[in-house]
């Protein structure tokens, strides 16, 4: 009877675990692009100041230091919390195999001690420190970030594609903690994410001021000189362009390099990905299309023939597995993952239009695009470069359901049994909402901060570094 009672308990849990865990995750990843994202994009403003001497740089500089202690005070904080809640929600999980994952998150956690120590040096150096070695200590700031990125991404690797250790019965041996970081899905996912992480940030930024430039009236002196805000948008905007031009030509080789582990890791996702339930020589791409898990066709799709096999296997006449080839209870939900790869796609597809547009108009006018046409649609790659990272994760976490561990271990028996997960659930949506809320609020409050004066485009070799 007891353990009928555990049993029911632990099916009652899983809905709301997972639910808490996709929507604390689905918060702290657009922090933790920012975190690794944003210190280049500091960095390179507060250089471009040091080698110019244009005030506006220095201001550009100080402003995203801010922002950006803001959003690490933020992340730094639900980022904790999902560390807690793999205990609290999976303890099985953790409790078998957290010797196997723990070097990834040990390591990480010393990234993160850096990059606190360095941050604190960052914000309160200025005016304190000499411009140049001020310039420096945000370095770290940079590199630690990428990688606490780089080491959690292992660990999630490790769970699409488990090795480094031995199961004897219901006994984990022969741990290896080094092979399991270092395992077939880390290169992929590691790189994949941080240049997600770089685009998410150049994009948005970059949406930002045009968003600025769109709707803020930017007037001119009596003598036709811009409004330093003027002058301050545009800076800003081409520095975050510039990080979503060189990352995103990179990121859609990656991609592919990403789709090529899953295909041979997890075959069963890629099925999922692309509504594939016949096994196919010669499989075809789809674009669009609805999945219908119980006719177990995808209907509507535009199909290309044999591009699926040969971009998965790099043969034009390879066979791809579909769905029908494993127990439905082994499948992940389809018509989730597939929609969320093909918004995935579709938006790194017109990111990667956008990009092309800039860099043509730029090779050809020395300048990027200025037109309301460009700015509409850098205005719009922020909030769809983000829609575009969530989709990804969705790809990567439910297209591995219903395992917690690929073919190891099942969500189902990871679980907690302990009661009150609905009510913990409920609590974790009101403070997130308030961490939320707050921060678009000192965010706005920062970004409102008047640039009112006639812009000045350098100042003395006597001006102070902080001024």
């Amino acid at each position: 009877m007891h353990s009928l009672i555990l049993a029911s308990a632990e099916i009652e849990n899983l809905l709301p675990a997972r639910m808490q865990m996709a929507f604390t995750l689905g918060f702290h990843i657009i922090l933790a692009c920012f975190g690794v994202g944003f210190p280049i994009l500091m960095l390179w403003a507060e250089w471009r100041f040091l080698s110019t001497r244009d005030a506006v740089w220095l201001k550009i500089a100080k402003r995203w230091s801010k922002a950006f202690a803001v959003m690490f005070a933020i992340g730094a904080v639900s980022g904790t919390v999902l560390s807690f809640e793999l205990g609290l929600l999976w303890p099985a999980f953790m409790g078998k195999f957290g010797a196997v994952i723990g070097l990834p998150f040990t390591m990480e956690g010393f990234a993160f001690f850096l990059e606190a120590i360095f941050v604190g040096i960052y914000l309160y150096g200025w005016n304190k420190l000499p411009p140049k070695l001020h310039w420096w200590t945000g370095v770290p700031i940079a590199l630690a970030g990428c990688m606490s990125a780089a080491f959690v991404v292992t660990a999630n690797a490790w769970m699409n594609s488990p090795q480094g250790f031995r199961l004897e019965g219901d006994q984990v041996v022969d741990i290896d903690p080094f092979l399991a970081m270092l395992n077939p899905a880390s290169g992929a996912q590691v790189v994949h994410m941080v240049l997600a992480a770089y685009m998410v940030t150049g994009f948005s930024i970059a949406g930002f001021y045009a968003g600025s430039l769109l709707f803020s009236q930017h007037k001119t002196t009596n003598n036709g000189e811009e409004y330093e805000h003027t002058i301050y948008a545009r800076n800003a905007m081409t520095l975050g362009l510039w990080l979503a031009i060189v990352t995103t030509p990179p990121q859609m080789a990656v991609g592919d390099w990403a789709a090529k582990v899953v295909a041979k890791s997890q075959p069963v996702k890629l099925a999922a990905m692309e509504g594939q339930y016949e096994t196919h020589v010669g499989a075809p791409l789809r674009i669009g299309g609805v999945p219908d898990d119980e006719a177990e066709v995808t209907r509507y799709a535009i199909e290309i023939p044999k591009l699926l096999s040969f971009l998965a296997y790099a043969d034009f006449d390879a066979e791809v597995k579909g769905l029908k080839e494993f127990p439905k209870e082994d499948r992940p939900p389809t018509a989730v993952v597939h929609f969320a790869f093909q918004i995935m796609v579709g938006i790194g597809t017109f990111c990667m239009a956008l990009v092309a547009w800039a860099v043509f108009v730029r090779i050809r006018f020395r300048h990027f695009p200025t037109t309301r046409w460009f700015l509409w649609a850098l205005f719009a790659s922020g909030p769809l470069s983000m829609l575009a990272l969530e989709a990804g994760w969705t790809v990567t976490e439910v297209g591995r359901q219903p395992w917690i561990i690929q073919g190891v271990m099942r969500t189902s028996e990871a679980i907690t049994d302990a009661p009150g997960v609905w009510n913990v659930f409920y609590a974790t949506l009101g403070i997130y909402a308030v961490l939320g809320v707050a921060t678009i609020f000192v965010l706005r409050l920062l970004a409102n901060v008047p640039l009112t004066e006639p812009a000045k485009k350098s100042v003395t070799k006597e001006t102070k570094h902080g001024t």
